[in-house]
């Protein structure tokens, strides 16, 4: 499961991330800052500059991933996509596995 997620700098966003690795609730996350983001907000198109985070989860973890980012994320509605993984590399996915506590 790869999840998806944008944090308006990448301090902030790295502190989100580590804090979910700690957890156990993803097992790794790529930070990309630099997005360009364009987006309607309050009736006005804007264009603002964010981290892009590339999360690896499970299938059985990602609503406890969904529900921690929310909770930790500053933006009032935090764009958040969790995206199947369709196929990849069986001992990365294994280890994924191995490395996030699943929900309880």
């Amino acid at each position: 499961m790869a999840v998806l997620w944008t944090a308006s700098d990448p301090g902030r966003a790295s502190a989100i991330a580590t804090r979910l690795v700690e957890e156990r609730r993803i097992a790794c996350v790529n930070v990309l800052p630099g997005a360009t983001s364009i987006f309607r907000w309050d009736g006005a198109v804007r264009e603002e500059s964010e981290t892009l985070l590339l999360s690896k989860a499970t299938q059985g973890n990602v609503d406890r991933v969904l529900e921690r980012i929310s909770e930790l994320h500053s933006y009032d509605v935090p764009e958040i996509l969790a995206l199947p993984a369709v196929a990849g590399s069986e001992r990365y996915l294994t280890w994924v596995a191995d490395e996030v506590t699943p929900s309880e």
